[in-house]
């Protein structure tokens, strides 16, 4: 049970600091999203069994991206959620070209490191592009979709908004990038695409539960 446990710590710790950079204020869970995002493409080629089943470890950092960005369209409106989808894009193009760059250096007779970076980062074009692509689109759905939400329910429910959006958002997100990002890289993807949007409806399931909490994290102004 040792991923097991892990998952769960892991899911539960980045809430707490989801919450933490919304005690800071907007700037600091903009960054965190961003940061967020970067860790979400550099994880998701490690394989692990989870709950007896094939999974990549980088879901939880998912619904911790989804999770900020709903909170900041809760507290700082649609336009600052759909601004930090923008900055994280354009972050995750640099991270992109960066991770290039650092192949084409030539190491010298000394260097012990080239053949690890070479194996993690030859991937990223294309996990970065199919990410990219997708984020996008399931960030796009899930601004409509919250803030219809938002709408519809008059601003109540504010768990129960979060907790749908994020599983129907989740879902479009495993789908997409597990053909677009992961075919023909990691063994029996549709096993891996049920079994991930499962670790994520767990992962939904153990932070939601700290939204309610959110508005006492909130500074009543950004510093």
């Amino acid at each position: 049970m040792t991923n097991e446990l892990l998952f769960i710590a892991q899911s539960i710790i980045l809430s707490l600091f989801v919450f933490l950079a919304l005690r800071l204020g907007k700037a600091a869970l903009v960054a965190f999203i961003s940061v967020l995002c970067l860790l979400s493409n550099l994880f998701i080629l490690k394989q692990i069994t989870l709950f007896g089943f094939a999974a990549t470890c980088c879901d939880a950092y998912t619904i911790g991206v989804v999770l900020g960005l709903n909170l900041l369209q809760e507290y700082y409106g649609k336009s600052t959620a759909q601004k930090t989808i923008v900055i994280s894009f354009v972050l995750l193009i640099c991270y992109t070209i960066m991770s290039l760059m650092q192949l084409a250096y030539i190491p010298n007779v000394h260097d012990l490191a080239q053949p690890h970076f070479a194996y993690i980062l030859s991937s990223m074009p294309r996990i970065t592009a199919a990410s990219l692509m997708v984020y996008l689109f399931v960030q796009y759905v899930d601004s409509l979709l919250y803030a219809w939400l938002r709408t519809l329910l008059q601003g109540n429910y504010l768990v129960a908004r979060v907790w749908f959006s994020l599983s129907i958002t989740q879902l479009l997100d495993t789908i997409l990038f597990s053909f677009f990002g992961l075919y023909g890289l990691v063994d029996n993807l549709f096993e891996l695409i049920c079994i991930s949007y499962g670790i994520k409806l767990i992962a939904i399931a153990l932070t939601t539960p700290f939204i309610a909490l959110s508005r006492r994290f909130r500074q009543a102004e950004d510093v």
